[in-house]
């Protein structure tokens, strides 16, 4: 499915966010081509009557301006320099961003501030990035999450059908912990009967650590009213033997009983441990050819 993008100037560029780990985040895209079967903003388009079935992702807005306008936001004098979460609601380093240089020109306003920012993303391009990334990271704090739940190539490849292999991920990590940069792992969403095989995450944890990650955390699948009907469809066509299991595990809301996600949360604690997950970074002063570290990563 070939996505459509929309150009679209915008009024704002930071939101004011509730009941999340941050308080504001930043989305130079609106629309995410990566189709995840298990995306939680599917939820919030079906929400807001826009589409979050199999069209999801098939229109893309664009923040033409966002760059402009987070610039003059950061400059007011009541903004108080708090920390700001990009990509909540889009990855930031979709191919669009690949054309339009948008999570670019933020990181740069960003770093021209010495606001402190994190991402998350599942796309090797932000290598392109490293540059800007080094040089906001000296001036304020700055952390990359690669979301990797699994290096399973099933699992992968039916619940994340637009994205980059996940070992790719990992290489892009190596090469931001290389130039100093803060680059994590988040396990998310691990999914119930699928990704949450001990020897699967004991994977994802012991490649995480040879990649250099600065940290590792996990979390399991997330359905609500809008991500859970084409969840459940696509579990259904892929995986019908385990539809039931997830009615029953899914049957009081969104979230799994603690007495089936605690235990795979201290697993995965318990593995970083054992391999001795931790910041090893040796910070670089000039990193290397942003050109060159995208060839390699893209291999």
């Amino acid at each position: 499915m070939r996505a459509e993008y929309r150009e679209e100037p915008c009024r704002s560029a930071l939101n004011r966010v509730r009941g999340m780990p941050f308080d504001w985040s930043l989305n130079p895209y609106m629309g995410c081509a990566h189709r995840c079967t298990f995306c939680y903003v599917r939820a919030f388009e079906a929400r807001a009557d826009r589409p979050s079935g199999d069209r999801y992702g098939a229109s893309i807005r664009v923040k033409t301006n966002v760059a402009e306008v987070l610039r003059r936001e950061l400059a007011r004098p009541s903004w108080r320099n708090e920390a700001v979460a990009i990509g909540a609601a889009t990855d930031p380093y979709q191919p669009a961003e690949g054309r339009y240089r948008l999570t670019r020109a933020c990181e740069e306003a960003f770093a021209e501030a010495a606001n402190p920012f994190s991402l998350i993303t599942r796309g090797p391009l932000i290598v392109r990035d490293v540059d800007v990334l080094a040089e906001a990271s000296r001036r304020a704090d700055v952390s990359v999450t690669f979301s990797v739940p699994t290096l399973d190539e099933e699992i992968w490849r039916r619940t994340e059908p637009g994205t980059a292999p996940p070992r790719q991920r990992l290489r892009a990590l190596s090469r931001l912990v290389e130039a100093g940069i803060d680059a994590r792992v988040g396990m998310a969403p691990i999914l119930p009967g699928l990704s949450d095989r001990p020897e699967l995450l004991a994977d994802v944890v012991r490649e995480a650590r040879a990649a250099g990650a600065t940290g590792i955390w996990a979390n399991l699948l997330y359905l609500r009213a809008g991500t859970r009907e084409h969840f459940l469809a696509a579990l259904e066509r892929d995986w019908p033997e385990l539809l039931g299991e997830y009615e029953q595990l899914y049957r009081r809301g969104a979230y799994l009983p603690r007495q089936t996600s605690d235990p795979v949360r201290e697993r995965v604690r318990g593995l970083a441990r054992s391999h001795g997950v931790g910041d090893r970074r040796r910070l670089r002063l000039e990193p290397p050819a942003a050109a060159e570290q995208l060839e390699l990563v893209m291999r």
